[in-house]
């Protein structure tokens, strides 16, 4: 059997936003099909992660790939084709309020080149089922439920069939069966293949779906499979 895919590979980085160094000396790799779970106190350096992940903040010391792309030499126009290949989940849904369920998803196919209308309409089929939203297209976000934009900001992030879907705490405004409902979601599309790597501060979760553990702490990222480790970063 081969090896898994590498989907990120990062050595010695630095993450800055702006002149401030957020995280030191940062050493990661994560395959595809891993689930990973990415934990710190608020201002630890988790978005900022993230968002030098998805080419949000530049990458100027270390190396770093993801997906395929080296972002320490990543051009401006190559950032929508980096992101074509992951998908970014958000607390706050980030969803646009005067469309439909389908409008929102035709949106992001047509911005990621997608131009044939009956490609467009199988696939947001494919993806509101895999979610278990087959029926909601017609619907706006209000007329859901917390947990429901949140399976559409997941079938959002599936739409270019990504190698790794980035996730900021998307369980953080969400209640604790739904949080569940969510993770056994984010879980199955891991095992499907796709890297998962998913900011969050919801150690009770994480007790119940246990999978690899990185922490955020002191400008360092480092590998825990302790759980009392992790407990005592939010004493």
């Amino acid at each position: 059997m081969s090896e898994a895919k590498t989907v990120i590979h990062i050595e010695h980085a630095e993450i800055r936003q702006q002149e401030n160094v957020i995280l030191k000396d940062v050493n990661l790799e994560i395959k595809a099909g891993e689930f990973v779970y990415l934990i710190g106190k608020t201002g630890s350096g988790k978005s900022s992660l993230l968002k030098t992940l998805y080419a949000d903040l530049p990458l100027k010391k270390g190396k770093a790939m993801c997906c395929g792309y080296d972002l320490s030499t990543l051009r401006r126009g190559q950032i929508p084709f980096l992101r074509r290949e992951l998908g970014i989940v958000f607390q706050d849904f980030e969803l646009l309020t005067d469309r439909t369920i389908y409008e929102n998803l035709e949106f992001v196919l047509r911005a990621t080149g997608w131009s044939d209308a009956k490609a467009i309409q199988a696939r947001m089929d494919s993806v509101l089922d895999l979610v278990g939203l087959e029926s909601k297209g017609h619907k706006m976000p209000h007329e859901l439920s917390g947990g429901e934009q949140q399976r559409v900001v997941i079938a959002r992030a599936l739409l270019n069939t990504p190698q790794l879907i980035l996730a900021d705490e998307p369980t953080g405004n969400l209640d604790p069966k739904t949080s569940h409902e969510i993770l056994n979601l984010l879980l199955a599309i891991s095992r499907s293949g796709t890297a998962i790597l998913m900011a969050s501060h919801d150690y009770n979760t994480m007790r119940k779906f246990s999978s690899r553990v990185i922490i955020c702490d002191g400008q360092e990222v480092r590998e825990t499979g302790n759980i009392q480790e992790f407990e005592s970063v939010y004493a």
